[in-house]
């Protein structure tokens, strides 16, 4: 696969795929992390004399065009980061935007419009990744985020497009996984939440085979607990899949993988930040009640786990962070993380949203910007649009 500094790019006509899907408030941008994530790769092209083509997508407009979903806001919000005027085409194909960009010179920069605006998109439709793949002489993905979607503009434009690489952003993702993941500096700790083991089923049974050890935390845990013979009370539970975490754990055991599950919780008889909460071990969650949280019995035996760790990979929550009653085990275990001298590394939006509630972005080693595409790569799969990208 090449780098980005192989191609060459002076006066060549760049389409680069970036993932500029950011919160909207008001028609205005409300966070900005991915668009200054993908500076590196857009100066770098702008320093080069390239013809910048900018192709994202806004939320899920279903293939219609709807002016809510317009890109309007970002390419105004990405002109002022750059000092430079980021024009706006009037759509992603067809003749005005062959028009716009005839009249490029080196060094500008033009946003296509919303890509999903077509359904094509999301079909990764030949003849629709043709049209996008005619704008450009070289292809660029800078979009980590949708990677894992094999979609027209990550994938399909990608084999119309002869000269391609990876942006900085996406080679840095892909670094700073085979650093945690691939050839990590032992012991590597995992952490994983949220709500679901179906989810992360993958995940979790590929991570057996990569970890020294393994912690379980968020509403997922309940189902290991469960498995192990407890009663969860109301707590949320996949009872499908009790069996399934039964033989995971036996499956860690045999691998020498030692497994941390919570040993208190923070229970509440509703799921509401109001609601009557305390903290109980494990064996005396009450029936009607629901684990909401770790407790500070396991924030302890979690910090012990992570205490020799070399390299420390966290995907999901402890517990519902996003209500403060709640919120206590996940940050606990955030400012952990980030005193911690191992190479650190979150993935996920809930992980990411609850490193920086703790205010503690500053010092994870990487965050990185996909959930979906972070989930694939621990599963042990391959990426749709880096696979397109040899």
């Amino acid at each position: 696969m090449k780098k980005i500094q192989d191609l060459s790019l002076s006066g060549k006509r760049v389409f680069v795929r970036v993932d500029f899907n950011v919160p909207m408030e008001n028609g205005r941008v409300q966070d900005d992390l991915r668009i200054q994530m993908a500076l590196p790769t857009i100066e770098y092209l702008m320093e080069q004399g390239a013809r910048i083509i900018l192709c994202t997508h806004m939320g899920r407009p279903k293939g219609e065009r709807q002016e809510k979903f317009s890109l309007a806001p970002v390419a105004e919000h990405l002109s002022t980061l750059i000092n430079k005027k980021v024009t706006l085409a009037p759509d992603c194909i067809g003749p005005e935007v062959e028009a716009s960009i005839q009249q490029m010179q080196n060094g500008d920069v033009l946003m296509l419009e919303n890509v999903r605006f077509y359904k094509q998109e999301t079909e990764n439709d030949p003849q629709f990744a043709q049209q996008l793949g005619a704008l450009a002489e070289v292809y660029i993905n800078d979009a980590f985020a949708v990677s894992h979607r094999a979609h027209a503009s990550v994938v399909g434009v990608a084999g119309v497009i002869e000269d391609k690489a990876p942006g900085f952003l996406l080679q840095r993702e892909l670094d700073y996984f085979q650093r945690s993941i691939d050839t990590p500096i032992r012991p590597l700790v995992a952490i994983v939440g949220g709500a679901k083991v179906s989810g992360k089923l993958q995940a979790l049974e590929n991570m057996l085979n990569r970890v020294d050890r393994l912690i379980l935390g968020g509403a997922m845990a309940n189902t290991f607990l469960k498995s192990q013979g407890y009663d969860v009370g109301a707590s949320l539970v996949e009872d499908d899949l009790v069996d399934t975490a039964s033989a995971l754990l036996k499956q860690a055991s045999e691998k020498g993988v030692k497994v941390y599950l919570p040993v208190d919780v923070v229970a509440a008889e509703k799921f509401e930040n109001e609601a009557v909460s305390k903290q109980v071990t494990i064996q005396d969650i009450p029936d009607q009640w629901m684990a909401l949280d770790i407790g500070p019995a396991s924030v302890l035996y979690f910090t012990e786990a992570l205490d020799e760790a070399k390299t420390i990979v966290w995907n999901g929550p402890m517990g519902a962070f996003e209500m403060d009653a709640f919120s206590r085990g996940t940050m606990a275990i955030a400012h952990t993380v980030a005193a911690s001298h191992a190479l650190s590394v979150t993935g996920g939006g809930d992980s990411n949203a609850a490193i920086k509630k703790a205010g503690e972005a500053d010092n994870i080693s990487y965050m990185s910007t996909g959930g979906g595409a972070f989930l694939m790569l621990m599963e042990g799969k391959e990426l749709p649009g880096v696979l397109a990208l040899q």
